[in-house]
Order: structure tokens, then sequence, then C-alpha cells
């Protein structure tokens, strides 16, 4: 048994700590690694230290802040197969997908440090003696809080956004993936000056610690309960915030495409990483006409895909229970569905037939491999299901119809409608999610403008100058 901790020289715990995080493979239960989480003293001193060197990071020029960003990518470039392997051995994510996380991370630090040198103000138009400007600043001193599912890739885009604008940051990774958060912070930090970027392990306590600091930004991507958490406690300390958060995103089924194209489709969208992604099909609507072979052909993929692993027994339980609740409340468990008898937290691709509006694997995001499906007798029905949500992230529609492709972009409330394709979209798009799925750009050239305020200037020459 080792403890990658220790192999990696980062804050293991004392074999004796009740509050060290310990981390289990997902596949075998073996012990990955216990890490010492940050007390509350650490969280104040890192504010600290990040509130002291604002003044020297907002002065460095943009070209020079880039510069660094670019170098920090060259290093994780340089260590990707380790981030990738560590990302394997604690949630779970395969080896190859994580890789192509962190390359997609280090790909996001090099855009930004390209973006960030040409974000601009403007010049206004006023009176001819006069200058008039409005100019971006750094808001000051940022937390911020990532997700385990894909952790170096949201973090990248977070963190490059924030330090290329000029912001201080101080990041808590995941309490599920903290080796790989804390190894990521470990490659940045030596490109940035002293306090600059700071990383805190810990759970949700140290979270809501950083929140309640005298900061000037939270930008956090996980979930709704943490995010309402984080925007009550910004409330009253003014804090700018920025949220992605949970998605219960539905996919609509149009009677007039391939069923088993169709059926592929909610596959990948449903059973990708384990449907761990935030953008993961979550509840499907087809069309009457066309629910039997699809059923059939999506249950086909399901045995195909077999076990997954889920990032811990803590998330398997709340999965499965959702599975049981809606086969309790008269679901057709068509695949899956069972806890396999092994050490690990693997759960089987899961289907559901006959769902009804009722059940929480349609009223609540489940963030598991289960594809729960009702039968809708019109297009429109299925699109006003899909409509009847809390939770706005993203929606698909398949439609061989461009005058319902059409209707659905525009009537469904979310922050991005994918139409023929569960994943997918060109580089440079940002979307800002809606309701219960939080508030404001979390990626793209537009995070720039998140993560500074703008002051307007107006100059006038002195009487007699």
């Amino acid at each position: 048994m080792t403890d990658l901790a220790v192999d990696l020289d980062l804050p293991a715990a004392e074999p004796d700590d009740p509050h060290a995080i310990r981390i289990d493979n997902p596949v075998d239960g073996s012990l990955v690694g216990r890490v010492a989480m940050a007390s509350r003293e650490d969280v104040t001193a890192a504010v600290e230290a990040a509130r002291a060197a604002t003044a020297e990071w907002a002065a460095t020029p943009a070209a020079d802040r880039g510069a660094a960003l670019r170098a920090a990518a060259a290093a994780v470039r340089g260590r990707a197969d380790d981030l990738a392997a560590i990302n394997e051995a604690e949630t779970g994510k395969p080896a190859a997908d994580a890789k192509e996380g962190v390359l997609a991370g280090a790909g996001t630090l090099e855009q930004y440090a390209e973006l960030g040198t040409v974000h601009r103000g403007r010049s206004l138009l006023g009176a001819v003696s006069a200058t008039d400007l409005m100019v971006p600043e750094p808001r000051g001193v940022a937390a911020v809080l990532t997700p385990w599912n894909d952790p170096v890739a949201v973090a990248c885009g977070l963190l490059g956004a924030a330090l290329v604008t000029g912001n201080t940051v101080v990041y808590k990774p995941s309490e599920r993936c903290p080796h790989t958060g804390l190894l990521l912070g470990e490659l940045l930090a030596p490109y940035v000056p002293d306090g600059v970027l700071t990383s805190l392990p810990g759970d949700g306590s140290v979270g809501a610690w950083l929140a309640e600091s005298p900061v000037d930004l939270i930008a956090h991507v996980g979930s709704s309960e943490a995010g309402r958490a984080i925007a009550k406690a910004a409330a009253t300390t003014g804090a700018k915030v920025l949220l992605e958060n949970g998605g219960n995103d539905p996919l609509v089924v149009d009677a007039d495409v391939d069923p088993r194209w169709a059926a592929a489709q909610a596959a990948t969208g449903s059973f990708a990483n384990s449907g761990q992604i935030c953008v993961a099909v979550e509840r499907i609507y087809v069309h009457r006409a066309i629910a039997e072979p699809f059923v059939t052909a999506l249950t086909e993929e399901a045995e195909r895909t077999g076990l997954l692993p889920l990032v811990d027994r803590a998330h398997r339980d709340k999965v499965h229970d959702h599975v049981a609740d809606a086969v309790a409340a008269g679901a057709r468990l068509c695949a899956g569905g069972v806890v396999p008898d092994d050490p690990g937290s693997r759960y089987p691709a899961t289907v559901l037939a006959d769902c009804t509006p009722g059940m929480r694997v349609l009223r609540e995001e489940t963030f598991g491999p289960v594809a729960p499906v009702c039968v809708v007798d019109s297009f429109a029905d299925g699109l006003e299901a899909a409509r009847t949500d809390r939770y706005g992230l993203a929606a698909t529609v398949l439609t061989r119809s461009m005058e319902h492709a059409q209707r659905a972009w525009r009537a469904l409330p979310v922050g991005t409608v994918k139409v023929n394709a569960v994943f997918g979209g060109a580089p440079g798009g940002a979307a800002q999610p809606r309701g219960a799925s939080g508030q404001g750009y979390g990626y793209g050239p537009e995070l720039l403008d998140e993560m500074t305020t703008t002051k307007v200037v107006h100059i006038e020459p002195a009487p007699g100058g």
C-alpha cells in the first residue's frame, strides 16, 4: 500500500489525523493517498498573502503575465502523463480521457495567455478637449473552487483567466481529487510571484471558509447546493460570484430520426465519463412513434458498455438511490441497475424506461451512467417537458425538422442548446447557465470580462494649463 501524497511530496496527513482526506481507487478500492486538510488559519494566511501580492501582480504588464501562463502551460504538458495517471487513480477517469483533459487545460492556459494581452477597454467620444476611457482592471483576490470530474481542464480555464487579467488566486481543488489539483497548483505556482497563486486542499468546510473570506471574486464549478451557499456568503462580503453548478440536461428525440442513431447519441450523452459530466444527458423524452426501437437499441448500448467507475462509493450510493426510487415508482429496468459485488465503486450503464415526472431520476441531477426514458406523444410535448425544470445548463434535440430545431433552441431556457449532436461545438463559445445551474460566463473570451471590473476615466485639462 502506497500513499500518493508522500510520493508526490504533497501535504500528506499524519496517520492519526481524523480530518485527513482519504482517497481510495474507484476500481479496486486500494488506497491512493491521504492529504492533510487546510485549516481556517491556512485559509486566512493564503487570502492575506494574495491580498499583499495584488498590487505588484496587477501592475505587471499583461504581456509578462501572458508569458508566465505560456511557461506554466509547457510545464503542464510536460507532466501530462503524470497528471492523467493520478486523475485516473483518484476518480476512475480513464487515463487516455484524463490526458485529453490535461492537454485541453494546457491549451486553455495558452489561449488565455494570448487573449489576456489583447483584452482591452474602450475610448469614449466626449468633448474634444477631454479624454474619456473605459478601463478594465483586476478585481483583486479570486477564490477558485473546482470540481473532480474534469479537474485539470476546468481549473486551467478559471486559473488562467484570473491570473492573466491580474488577479491573485487562492485555489481549492475538489476533495475527491486533491492530489491532481495540488500537483497542478505546484506546476503553475513557480511562474508567478509569491502569494499570487496558493493551493489549499480541503473539503466543503475549507470552501466555505474561503467564501466567507474578504475576497473579491469567487469562481465555483460544482454542485448547486454548494453554489447557493457561496452566493449567500458573497451577499455578505460583496464578492463577485461566477457559478457553473448542477444540470439536469434533457434530450428530446423527434419522430423523424433513425432510432438506432438516436440511441447511440443518447448512450454517448448518458454514459461518457460514467455520466459524470456537467452537460451529460440526464433525462430523455422520445416520441412514441420510435420509442420501442429506441429503447431496445439504447439497452443494447448499455449492455455493451457494462460497468463504469464512479468517483467513490458515496456517489455510487446516490446514483443507485435514484435508480431504486424510479424502479419502486414504476420504471422498467432495461439494463444495469445492480450494484456489483466488488471492492471499488463501479456501477453499470443503466437504462430506465416508462419514467414519469415525479421520479427523482428526472427531477434531480443523477450525475451517473443512467439513461431515464420518458415517452411523449409529440415533439411539442417533449419540448415542454424538457423546458419544465429548475436547472438551465444545456439541452440536446435530435430532429430532421428545421422548424422543430428552430423552435427548440429558441424555447429551451438553458445556456447551451445542441441540435443533432450531444457533444461538440466551435471553439471560443461562451454560455451563461441559468436557474439552479449558476450564473456568469465560465469560459471563452468573455470569462476575461467576468474576471475584471471596469473603471470610467474622464480627463480634462486644468484651467490655464
